[in-house]
């Protein structure tokens, strides 16, 4: 055990989750790469948990840090502040929303907790419809209604909150229907339970689910939902923290493959927009977003120095169509991975979007989730050189592949390769 890591355990809490059975320390990275505190280099397939969207050391995003920093860090939201202004101008034009207002957290967490408030407010119920398998943060608010066991530790809440089925398309009672059918049972399901219940606030729900494992419902799920919604007056809330800024390749936002009937009410985003920097945020139309009655400011949102990264990064992921790379260059990595799949019996599935790629696993011969298997397959492709995440819903066993949206075909295959040799390595 490292000095570090010794120092570590004595000042954290004991649920604060580090990677592998000797953690790494990551000391400073370049492009798609990043290394370690003994000099080693790795191939970023995780990138800070879907936030470093660009690339490490981005040099027009350390230039746009440098600069503001040099001028003033921080004001708060009670003075003007020029680059949030312009920032949540593009992301209001962005959003697809119509007459939207943009306000700035610092975290995914916070953006849904300012969601649900938002919300629960404007509908004067606290009642929250979510999905099963979901993940939406940390917050008291924001466990109660997480849909997966792993990371909800405890049942106390301020709200209600009613699950529905349709976030997880390959498992669950509906897995043997047919698309079209799968979508007519999960809506059948949501106006049954809307038949039992009073009048919810809002549906919450990742358009990919990214803690559950980067699973996701037949394209068109949600614009069916929202028939039924509208009908109630309840929100929809698209939670876009991993989904968002073009990562699924095919779209900008993950709500834009179920569209038919409109963008959402409320929108939330984090991570990738700040390139590592502390940016989160809300998005909604102008009458859901100023039902607030009382004062309300953020102290760190907004900051100038934040605001400044996501301008040069934002910039630069439009300017060099990183969107139009993900699909690609996922696409390719994607069709790779499932060839590889295709040799090992602990692969019972390889999914996704883009750059946002789930190997689900499972022993041997049956279905049954493997996590041993993921947690050996996490430590040995990185003995490769290869760093990757990991999740999934009822157990810990889902590998999580979300590289930098810049990530070169040579670097896929690279990634690829290690990955089918750690596969082969745990049988």
């Amino acid at each position: 055990m490292s000095s570090l890591h010794q120092r570590h355990l004595a000042v954290s809490p004991d649920w604060l989750a580090l990677y592998y059975k000797n953690p790494v320390e990551i000391t400073h990275g370049e492009g798609r790469h990043v290394w370690d505190a003994d000099g080693r280099r790795y191939l970023d397939f995780f990138g800070g948990i879907l936030t470093t969207m660009t690339a490490h050391a981005l040099p027009e995003v350390t230039k746009a840090v440098s600069e503001q920093a040099g001028r003033i860090i921080h004001s708060s939201t009670l003075y003007l502040n020029r680059p949030m202004v312009e920032l949540a101008e593009r992301i209001a034009t962005l959003s697809g929303i119509p007459d939207a207002r943009v306000f700035f957290t610092t975290s995914g967490t916070e953006a849904n907790d300012t969601a649900l408030l938002l919300a629960t407010t404007y509908r004067r119920s606290n009642q929250i419809l979510a999905m099963r398998n979901s993940y939406h943060g940390r917050s008291f608010s924001a466990v109660s209604i997480t849909g997966n066991s792993a990371w909800s530790p405890t049942n106390l809440s301020p709200l209600q909150t009613l699950y529905v089925h349709g976030g997880v398309r390959t498992r669950g009672p509906y897995a043997h229907l047919t698309d079209a059918e799968f979508i007519a049972a999960c809506v059948a399901d949501l106006e049954d339970l809307l038949g039992h219940t009073r009048e919810p606030a809002a549906l919450i729900a990742e358009p990919i689910q990214g803690v559950g494992g980067f699973t996701s419902p037949p394209d068109g799920l949600y614009a069916a939902f929202r028939r039924v919604l509208d009908r109630h007056g309840i929100l929809w809330i698209s939670d876009e923290v991993q989904t968002g800024w073009g990562r699924s390749g095919e779209h900008f936002w993950g709500w834009q493959a179920h569209g038919e009937n409109g963008p959402p009410d409320i929108l939330t985003f984090a991570k990738g927009i700040g390139n590592g920097m502390s940016i989160g945020g809300v998005v909604a139309r102008a009458d859901v977003m100023n039902c607030l009655d009382a004062n309300s400011i953020s102290t760190f949102g907004g900051s100038p120095v934040t605001m400044a990264a996501g301008l040069a990064n934002l910039s630069y992921l439009l300017e060099h169509d990183l969107q139009g790379n993900a699909r690609r260059v996922g696409g390719l990595l994607i069709e790779r991975l499932r060839e590889i799949g295709a040799a090992s019996e602990c692969v019972r599935e390889v999914r996704g979007r883009g750059l946002m790629i789930g190997i689900e696993l499972v022993k041997p011969g049956t279905d049954e989730a493997n996590p041993e298997a993921a947690a050996a397959v996490l430590e040995a492709a990185r003995e490769g050189g290869l760093l990757i995440g990991k999740g999934g819903g009822h157990n810990t066993s889902v590998l999580r592949i979300a590289p930098p949206l810049s990530l070169t075909i040579p670097e896929a295959e690279e990634g690829a390769e290690i990955l089918a040799e750690a596969l082969r390595s745990v049988g």
